[in-house]
């Protein structure tokens, strides 16, 4: 709901920064002029490897952790506070994961198509187990949790037979977490782009809330009182380098894949994230460089409004045919205001660059009002 928030400018600026940095970027990615026509670093690997594009989904799984402890430290140490913030954590988790269903539905709902798994799913799934870990445990059972997810999985992916297969295997249609999306949720659920599996699958919850109590366990370092800023950010960069350099190591043998959300991959990106955070730290909330960021905190203080509110502009812009030749609105306005203009690939993204845009002056207003959405 929206409410006025009298806390607004006491969060952690670079948090906010570095959130909306990352969500400017979803949005960029997600709304190209022409599919057919996209830079190569803005449209996802192909399979194994990694692009720019790769790195926001777990970028902001990561930001969601770091933001669990910011939101939930202080209020955790009371145990008699446990219940409300577990039955807040669950409601939020479910709330995220039925607007992502409200969209997979939207606008002809038919339940009988509808992709289960996606991103606003993942997101709630993996934001209610991390915050139940979180509440319940302390930083070392969740630096122990972190590395069983990962192993785990690692173990499951490479050494337990696919039934129908009969071999462990890490190809899109044959690997494990593809056969338990299509044994438990099946094929005419999962992403219509490939039917036979799906990127944000059932199994690859495991990894992926690793990501988020990499996050987390980031999170707490930075909370931390008894440390000075010099020594919370020369941490940071050197346990992000730490990881990146793991997951280059890990990827030897479990390849660094988007899609499945390896151990490699989220040791990679998640210390990717960390030195991005760090670098923020240092410069907006330790050196004082703020001018800048007002364009980048209107989209992290609304993330989840923008990204749902993109999706549902686009779904429904299809539904207003205009032109003779009976387009949607949106893409009318493409080919007749930027195609004709631009070579293919500079007017797909030229039309992406004016949605950031666009969507940068609604949230802007929004945050002038003081307004932030939260669910």
């Amino acid at each position: 709901m929206a409410n006025t928030d009298p806390k607004l400018n006491s969060r952690l600026l670079s948090l906010d920064v570095f959130r909306g940095l990352t969500v400017a970027g979803m949005i960029l990615v997600n709304n190209p002029g022409d599919w057919g026509h996209i830079y190569a670093p803005l449209e996802h690997a192909e399979w194994n490897g990694c692009t720019p594009t790769d790195l926001i989904f777990p970028f902001f799984l990561f930001i969601v952790g770091v933001s669990i402890v910011f939101a939930m430290e202080t209020k955790k140490i009371d145990a008699s506070n446990h219940s409300k913030l577990l039955l807040n954590v669950i409601r939020r988790g479910a709330i995220l994961i039925g607007l992502g269903w409200f969209l997979a539905l939207y606008p002809h709902f038919n339940f009988s198509t509808m992709r289960i798994p996606g991103v606003l799913p993942r997101i709630g799934l993996v934001f209610a187990i991390c915050g139940i870990i979180f509440v319940k445990t302390e930083r070392k059972t969740q630096l122990v949790l972190f590395w069983t997810f990962l192993i785990l999985y690692f173990i499951l992916m490479t050494f337990v037979p696919v039934p129908g297969t009969g071999y462990a295997n890490l190809q899109p249609e044959t690997n494990l977490g593809a056969w338990v999306d299509r044994t438990l949720i099946g094929s005419a659920h999962l992403w219509k782009s490939s039917v036979t599996w799906d990127p944000e699958g059932l199994l690859g919850t495991i990894p992926a809330c690793g990501t988020t109590l990499f996050g987390i366990l980031i999170g707490t370092w930075l909370k931390r009182k008894d440390k000075d800023e010099a020594t919370k950010i020369a941490w940071m960069f050197t346990v992000g380098l730490g990881a990146v350099i793991l997951g280059l190591l890990w990827d030897l043998f479990f390849p660094i894949n988007k899609a499945l959300w390896t151990s490699s991959y989220v040791l990679y990106a998640g210390g990717l994230a960390t030195v991005g955070l760090a670098f923020c730290y240092w410069l907006i909330d330790v050196q004082g460089y703020k001018r800048f960021t007002q364009a980048f905190v209107v989209y992290g203080v609304n993330a989840i409004t923008v990204f749902f509110l993109s999706a549902f502009i686009v779904k429904s812009s299809a539904l207003i045919k205009v032109g003779d030749k009976q387009e949607g609105i949106l893409q009318y306005c493409y080919q007749h205001g930027f195609a004709p203009y631009f070579s293919p690939v500079n007017a797909s993204l030229a039309w992406a660059i004016c949605v950031v845009l666009f969507f940068m002056l609604i949230l802007t207003f929004m945050y002038k009002k003081k307004i932030i959405i939260k669910v």
